[in-house]
């Protein structure tokens, strides 16, 4: 159900948790949300798009829209859920390849908050590329809950093991009011 007030765009990508991002829009719809969704294409694989698209009234974006269709409305926030290393990286290097990344490259410069709950292994969040793009996106003012207290990296091949604990109001309670 669309609701009146701000607008939160969620941002999901291919990643365990991604199929329960209904449970982050019920969430922010009980906190006075309207939401609408933007999936990476390889979420499209992951998630229930017209069961979202019930749960928000809005389509579920993964394209840019044609110029006789509607633009959406501009987010007061976004909040990318489950967030991917690949994802992370290529918004850091301002990479636009997909049109989550356009729209997630755009944000910091007109001052939408950006809000990343991780979803990456420790291999892979030890790499230095991994590590360099957070300190990057973090000195532009994106919040990115990953360490101690907010998400923290699970051991290689054991992310099954956390897609139902994935904490997904930590992201709505780390928007700004």
């Amino acid at each position: 159900m669309t609701q009146p007030g701000k607008v939160l765009s969620i941002i999901v990508c291919a990643a365990g948790p991604a199929p329960h991002v209904g449970r982050l829009v019920t969430l922010a719809q009980e906190a006075g949300w309207s939401v609408q969704i933007i999936a990476t294409p390889s979420a499209l694989d992951f998630i229930d798009a017209s069961a979202l698209e019930k749960q928000t009234g809005r389509p579920v974006r993964s394209q840019y829209r044609k110029p006789h269709e509607p633009r959406p409305p501009r987010a007061d926030a976004i909040i990318i859920a489950p967030a991917t290393y690949n994802t992370i990286n290529k918004f850091a290097q301002g990479i636009t390849d997909t049109y989550a990344l356009g729209v997630l490259s755009e944000a910091p410069g007109l001052g939408i908050p950006v809000v990343i709950l991780p979803f990456v292994n420790s291999a892979l969040a030890a790499r230095a590329p991994f590590q360099h793009s957070v300190k990057q996106l973090r000195a532009e003012g994106v919040h990115i809950l990953l360490g101690p207290g907010q998400f923290e990296p699970h051991p290689p091949n054991s992310g099954g093991e956390r897609n139902d604990s994935y904490p997904w109001a930590l992201a709505l309670k780390n928007l700004p009011n």
